[in-house]
């Protein structure tokens, strides 16, 4: 398992939001592409980037993924990728990989059509989940089946699902293990991402104990729990 450092954007700065509430935002820094050489520097292999305003509107931030694009540095973005179209585009400005939310939980066509598109290892699919339902637009929707919305992305051709706990994201108080066990074996061909929640090196301990391929930290890098390299290092087997 390796961690993935989160960037969040809105209106222009790195942010943090809890529980995916707009109303409750924390500013962490001024630039976002900045703060995507910060990561790269500390040895994150890739960086987590969510335009939080597209994820609300449907509208993709195109001079942040050229901005971002132009530093050279591999991540995976989403917020606002409803088309083919934009996921071209957006891999095109040099993103790593495009991740779907509301596409991948409403519109599983789509979703394989983008695969077919860019390839299968260049899509990741957001499946954030609120009491047992996958969400999307910006987790403002009412959300689909769990089990359906998997098995929909298994039939697409996707080959790798982030999942986070809304409940648990951005609270630090600890992943929600259940959610992510359950997942794993709905789907077990897919490669897992386990996001929200991290608080502690032991969190991070804990997720390594299951079968995913990543873990994203987001807030407790940012408040200084610790840093991405210790982050880095509890992933490894004691």
């Amino acid at each position: 398992m390796y961690v993935i450092p989160a960037i969040d954007m809105l209106d222009g700065k790195v942010v943090r939001l809890r529980q995916g509430r707009y109303d409750e935002v924390t500013v962490y820094a001024d630039d976002p592409a900045e703060q995507l050489k910060v990561w790269h520097e500390q040895g994150a292999p890739i960086v987590h980037v969510v335009d939080l305003a597209g994820a609300r509107d449907g509208s993709g931030n195109r001079a942040a993924w050229a901005r971002l694009g132009a530093t050279g540095i591999p991540f995976q973005i989403g917020g606002g990728i409803r088309t083919r179209e934009a996921a071209e585009a957006v891999i095109a400005a040099g993103a790593a990989r495009v991740v779907l939310g509301t596409a991948a939980v409403w519109d599983p066509e789509l979703t394989g059509t983008i695969v077919g598109a860019v390839g299968a290892d260049r899509v990741v699919a957001a499946v954030d989940v609120r009491e047992g339902k996958a969400t999307g637009a910006g987790w403002l929707d009412d959300g689909r089946d769990l089990g359906a919305v998997m098995a929909d992305l298994t039939a697409a051709g996707v080959v790798r699902a982030l999942v986070t706990g809304i409940a648990t994201d951005g609270t630090l108080a600890g992943p929600d293990l259940a959610l992510l066990g359950e997942t794993l074996a709905m789907a077990p061909d897919l490669a897992v991402i386990a996001s929200g929640g991290v608080g502690s090196l032991e969190d991070i301990a804990a997720v390594a104990r299951l079968d995913v391929e990543a873990a994203i930290v987001g807030r407790a890098l940012y408040d200084n729990r610790f840093t991405y390299r210790e982050a880095a290092a509890a992933c490894e087997p004691v």
